[in-house]
């Protein structure tokens, strides 16, 4: 794993990550760490369940902002935080497993509620495997 897995960008209203990676799975991983670690501190969760995503998508920029929405969508569902992640990307397929946990507000504290993955500013450069993604707060 690359030791900087993400960076914020300066946005005026919401806010947008530059997400790295040393093969394009691991910059989806650490765009999806970098969303989490925003909405809470994802040292403070405990990866003690586990759910399975697949995703299929007609191009790599629908595909993250699927894999993002779902795990915001899961999120909100199972009323959990998540803070390990493990794609793999053949195409414009995506498996995926994430774990975390039920939240707990004693122990995860809200830093910013983010409402949706939006399409603008998004950047996934292949070459480079780092990925660009603006969140509406």
């Amino acid at each position: 794993m690359v030791e900087n897995r993400y960076e914020t960008i300066d946005h005026t209203a919401d806010i947008a990550i530059k997400a790295f990676g040393s093969s394009l799975s691991e910059a989806f991983e650490n765009a999806a760490f970098g969303m989490f670690d925003i909405m809470s501190d994802a040292s403070s969760i405990s990866p003690s369940k586990e759910f399975e995503v697949e995703l299929e998508a007609p191009d790599l920029e629908q595909l993250l902002v699927d894999w993002l929405s779902e795990l915001l969508y899961l999120s909100d569902v199972e009323e959990s935080l998540f803070c390990e992640f493990e794609v793999k990307i053949r195409g414009n397929k995506l498996k995926g497993k994430v774990r975390g946990e039920k939240i707990d507000l004693s122990r995860h504290g809200f830093n910013t509620e983010i409402k949706a993955v939006t399409y603008h500013m998004l950047e996934i450069d292949t070459q480079n495997n780092t990925i660009q993604v603006l969140f509406d707060i």
